[in-house]
């Protein structure tokens, strides 16, 4: 799921982006025909080639190409001082041979994969700030969400352009939305890639739309001060209101046209802190402190109750809508549940290397069958280590397909005979060190990750 929310203050937010089988038993069998038939009946068949191609795919890869999102001569234009300066890597996305990267600072910077070399910048104004990247493959086109110093970073204001421009390095050929829209703190702005809808929130207000993905026509409007947050699931939002002392109103609406699908009250313990609802197409999550995780069927009532002992409050979700599981994320571990609350999987070697789970730093593949990590590059080690990993792990099996580690002598950089080849400064050990943003670009078959010093790196087979 390709889902983010933006909130109108000057400090980044992070960006909420995304049936474990048996082990197969060797394959007895010596004729190719039966092997690719066996292959093509068997879901065991199916899971064992997918994880051996996914190992192929990952085999070999090397240090391709550096950029540098820093370029004091082309900063020159840029009245805020912190923009001139060097900065960390917080988000990397590409589209058609297009690598996008933006640092914490607030300079998105443009690299062609087939020159590569940087195209532009997408900062067009002198103040202007770039908050979070958005990738709209309804349209083929980048929206990015940014503050202004003009404006005292008080407010988020969105702007689209189409990757065509962006790759004629035409950065300013876009064109602002949602400007009728007040988001200022504790306003947002919120992009569903999974139902093509885009969510505001005005809080001068008090109003949320929703708007079309596609061309971003308005849908509707609901207008009511008692709403204290909503979640978006495929096909509904789930509206949560104020809670009272012993449960909490909430209403399922339909996401195309805001019709109520239903309306009830969840009971709650009195005087516990809910820690969290979340809404999966017809299951219900929810967990108050120190109690059980609840998992209600709206459909028909049915409660499941999974022990606080086994299910601990997470950090963070990944709903997996393909697979009808859930990730969670806590203490740098990842799991994998199913909705009747069992664990599905847990991961031999996907130990995280930032314990408050930043998700810039993982990856989930359309597919919904990969997970790709900045990763502790030994997980059996309790010693602090100074270089991390890039992990690749099969999210239902919990097995790891292939590591990208500075100790791996296969690991090399490639040759400086490449045309279009960019001079890669850094080391095999300082590319992996301080990564702080990743990406995999899965039509090309390359991982992008991202540094404190602002170098994107590029890795591929």
């Amino acid at each position: 799921m390709n889902r983010m929310r933006m909130q109108s203050s000057p400090r980044p937010a992070s960006a909420r982006r995304v049936v474990a089988g048996k082990r197969t038993r060797p394959d007895e069998t010596k004729n190719c025909v039966r092997k690719l038939l066996k292959r093509e009946i068997s879901r065991a068949g199916n899971l064992a080639f997918t994880r051996t191609n996914s190992q192929e795919k990952f085999r070999n890869f090397h240090l391709q190409e550096e950029f540098d999102t820093h370029d004091p001569k082309a900063h020159h234009f840029l009245k805020l001082p912190f923009l001139k300066k060097r900065s960390r890597i917080v988000e990397i996305g590409a589209a058609r041979d297009t690598v996008f990267a933006l640092t914490h600072s607030g300079i998105c910077a443009a690299f062609s994969r087939d020159t590569n070399k940087r195209i532009c910048f997408l900062n067009i104004s002198a103040d202007e700030v770039i908050r979070s990247l958005f990738y709209n493959k309804n349209n083929d086109s980048l929206i990015t969400v940014s503050v202004y110093a003009s404006d005292n970073f008080s407010s988020l204001k969105c702007r689209t352009t189409p990757i065509e421009y962006i790759r004629r390095g035409q950065p300013d050929a876009g064109f602002p939305l949602f400007e009728s829209e007040s988001l200022r703190w504790p306003g947002f702005v919120e992009f569903d890639d999974v139902n093509g809808k885009v969510l505001t929130y005005s809080a001068q207000d008090r109003i949320y739309k929703v708007f079309d993905l596609k061309n971003y026509t308005m849908l509707y409007s609901i207008s009511d001060e008692n709403v204290q947050e909503i979640k978006i699931s495929p096909g509904i939002m789930l509206l949560i209101f104020d809670r009272a002392q012993s449960h909490v109103p909430l209403k399922i609406l339909s996401i195309e046209d805001g019709s109520v699908l239903k309306a009830f009250n969840h009971l709650l313990h009195r005087n516990k802190k809910v820690d969290f609802i979340e809404q999966f197409n017809e299951k219900l999550l929810v967990k108050q402190e120190n109690e059980n995780l609840q998992i209600l069927d709206v459909r028909n009532g049915q409660l499941t109750e999974v022990s606080r002992t086994e299910f601990m409050t997470p950090s963070a979700f990944i709903f997996l809508y393909e697979n009808q599981l859930f990730l969670t994320f806590r203490n740098r571990t990842v799991a994998v549940w199913n909705f009747r609350g069992e664990l599905v999987t847990s991961f031999e070697d996907h130990l995280l290397w930032y314990p408050d789970c930043n998700t810039n730093n993982i990856y989930i593949t359309s597919e919904q069958d990969l997970i790709i990590s900045y990763c502790k590059a030994h997980a059996d080690k309790t010693a602090d280590e100074a270089v991390g990993s890039i992990n690749i792990s099969n999210i239902l099996t919990g097995k790891c397909l292939a590591k990208i580690r500075a100790d791996d002598l296969r690991v090399g950089i490639r040759p400086r005979t490449c045309a279009n080849s960019s001079n890669i400064r850094s080391s095999i050990h300082e590319a992996l060190e301080d990564v702080t943003a990743l990406f995999y670009d899965e039509e090309r078959n390359e991982i992008y990750t991202g540094n404190r010093h602002g170098l994107v790196h590029v890795w591929s087979n």
